[in-house]
């Protein structure tokens, strides 16, 4: 999806020291120097990692960088421009996570794309055939990639409309795509963002709420925590409010949307909270790296890690 192409922060050439020094914001770990040395067994949850966020060490490739990230200790991965890829780059996707035994995460439904639109909050009828068409096309996608997981943005709000007009246009629209992916298993995942005002979904009591609405196994919530973190905070207490309708979780830091140690929220106490509870799900790292290059990827590596280290 467009919309989440992030951007890697620049550092001088002869910032070595620096980066030295960096290696994870509040914490007294060793700098890692090669991807041998931090290679380990797989985490205790499931993170699953983006294309692109291990080129430096892998290759431009997304298959050699999910081969080098199952070597990591990663057991997953999610994509959300998947529907925008041609359908034998979907399918080798697939077979080459099958042959790892990883998991895939969520990819983005593709009825929209960044900025969104009014779409399902207005009720056009357009939108909603548009919307339904996409469903059906997912399915085929899911298959390829041996996805589950579809996330959907209804889109911004419709000014010309009071909210319960539009929140029933959206509940409408949902049943109708909730019935097409029940048979085979799917689950919409309805995420609220934080990126600007005019978003129709912002809040997890707002999806919840929804959620009941649609009353399906395949409309549920992925609470992504940097969004809800800028929209709300009072994590910890806002996921287990949600905790029955919540299928899917997305990890970044804030500020500044990179790996976790790297800004005001602690991840280790999310993830122990998380594990504790049960949620034997992925959680896609859809974040950016605080430093550049090869080393930018130890870093982030050995974040999590020390975020993961959180059984005693």
């Amino acid at each position: 999806m467009r919309r989440r192409n992030f951007l890697q922060k620049g550092f001088a050439a002869g910032s070595a020291a620096l980066l030295s020094s960096a290696v994870i914001a509040g914490q007294n770990s060793p700098k890692p120097n090669t991807a041998a040395d931090i290679a380990d067994k797989p985490f205790n949850l499931n993170y699953g990692i983006h294309d692109g966020m291990f080129k430096n060490s892998a290759g431009n490739d997304f298959i050699d960088q999910i081969k080098f990230a199952y070597d990591m200790g990663f057991r997953a991965i999610e994509d959300n421009g998947m529907m925008d890829r041609p359908a034998d780059q979907q399918e080798k996707i697939g077979n080459a996570l099958a042959k790892l035994n990883m998991g895939m995460g969520v990819f983005v439904h593709g009825f929209d794309h960044w900025p969104v639109s009014t779409s399902l909050c207005s009720g056009n009828k357009d939108w909603r055939e548009k919307f339904l068409q996409y469903t059906k096309q997912a399915i085929d996608v899911a298959k390829r990639c041996n996805g589950k997981l579809i996330t959907v943005v209804p889109g911004n709000y419709d000014r010309s409309l009071p909210m319960g007009y539009q929140t029933a246009n959206v509940i409408e629209s949902l049943r109708m795509a909730a019935a097409i992916l029940e048979p085979h298993n799917l689950v919409m995942v309805l995420e609220p963002l934080s990126d600007t005002p005019d978003l129709f979904l912002r809040h997890p009591d707002q999806t919840f709420a929804i959620c009941k609405s649609v009353s399906s196994p395949s409309c549920k919530i992925l609470f992504d925590m940097y969004h809800m973190q800028r929209n709300e905070g009072d994590l910890i207490p806002n996921i287990d409010k949600a905790w029955e309708e919540i299928a899917y979780f997305q990890i970044g830091d804030n500020p500044g949307r990179n790996e976790p140690t790297t800004g005001e929220m602690n991840y280790k106490n999310i993830f122990k909270h998380i594990y504790n509870k049960g949620y034997k799900g992925i959680l896609g790292m859809e974040h950016g790296k605080s430093q550049p290059g090869k080393e930018g990827e130890m870093i982030l590596i050995k974040a999590y890690r020390a975020c993961d280290d959180f059984l005693m």
